[in-house]
């Protein structure tokens, strides 16, 4: 039987690579300046860059607002608690 997902739809605003609002946030599932790892309607979100932070978080709104340098957006179908999640979250955080 196929899965229906109720979805609010994702919306991903960045101002110069500095500021930006993320929608269709599940769950933060970590930050660091480095990286901020996202739950998102659309998968997992890894945003790597430099002296990231999360400014806002409203969770019943599904939206993360960050800033910092952000280098990249790298999304993954992975869920957390899947079978094979720490070798996948292994090869992220390395």
């Amino acid at each position: 039987m196929e899965e229906v997902r109720n979805t609010r739809g994702q919306r991903i605003t960045l101002n110069n690579r500095g500021t930006g609002v993320i929608t269709g946030v599940n769950a933060v599932i970590s930050f660091d300046p480095n990286e901020v790892l996202l739950e998102t309607e659309q998968g997992m979100l890894l945003i790597k860059g430099n002296e990231l932070n999360v400014t806002k978080l409203t969770l019943d709104k599904g939206e993360v607002e960050i800033d910092g340098r952000v280098d990249s957006f790298t999304y993954s179908d992975m869920k957390p608690g899947l079978k094979g999640e720490n070798g996948f979250f292994e090869r992220l955080f390395k």
